[in-house]
């Protein structure tokens, strides 16, 4: 079977998105359907249009990229989430969505699914690691499996050794990620699908079994 994954996210000026463009190649080229969506945005016009990054990634990504909505969630076999850290936690924009998946989480629709996390700061120290942390402790609360990166290829060591997730220091103002973090990105997407197949298939022929 095909597993169904959702890569959402949140991005400003553009690094998050070509990461979650790379997570979602990784995926489909292990075998799943996969929806890219982006959260959406919440910052007022006048400071959008302070910086000319943010006004331009905004404008290209808003005809291209969906926004997401509870129906993808529910759709999903397993997630991938990116954002950039604020203060060494998630973007208000990605938290602002999942605090509406409540109805989802109470009805056990987000359960037993797997889920993995990517990033991008200005520093390389800038809350990389918190960050995906922070957004970890939702996921518990889900009961999703978390699927971190671990050090479980050369390309996790090349791309910095985060064994949490992707994770690219886009410097001020940002550079977009090079070709070793998008492979990184591209594994995690790959390793995130295979997980997702594994227990969509099993949660099928569990429902199967009770009839």
């Amino acid at each position: 079977m095909s597993a169904h994954v959702l890569v959402v996210y949140y991005s400003a000026t553009g690094s998050v998105h070509q990461l979650a463009k790379a997570v979602t190649e990784g995926a489909e080229s292990a075998g799943a359907e996969v929806r890219l969506r982006r959260v959406a945005e919440l910052a007022p016009a006048e400071a959008i249009a302070a910086n000319p990054d943010w006004a331009a990634h905004r404008q290209e990504t808003e005809s291209t990229v969906e926004v997401v909505e509870l129906a993808d969630l529910e759709w999903a076999d397993g997630y991938a989430f990116g954002t950039p850290t604020r203060y060494g936690a998630p973007a208000a924009q990605l938290k602002q969505f999942i605090d509406t998946a409540g109805s989802l989480w109470q009805a056990g629709k987000l359960s037993d699914k797997p889920v993995t996390t990517f990033v991008s700061s200005a520093e390389q120290h800038g809350g990389q690691e918190s960050t995906i942390l922070s957004l970890n402790n939702v996921f518990y609360h889900w009961g999703a499996v978390i699927v971190p990166l671990g050090y479980t290829d050369d390309i996790v060591y090349a791309a910095g050794g985060n064994p949490y997730g992707t994770s690219w220091p886009a410097g001020f103002p940002s550079n977009a990620p090079d070709e070793v973090t998008l492979d990184c990105a591209r594994f995690q997407g790959a390793r995130l699908a295979r997980f997702a197949t594994l227990l969509a298939a099993d949660r099928a022929q569990a429902s199967a079994a009770q009839g």
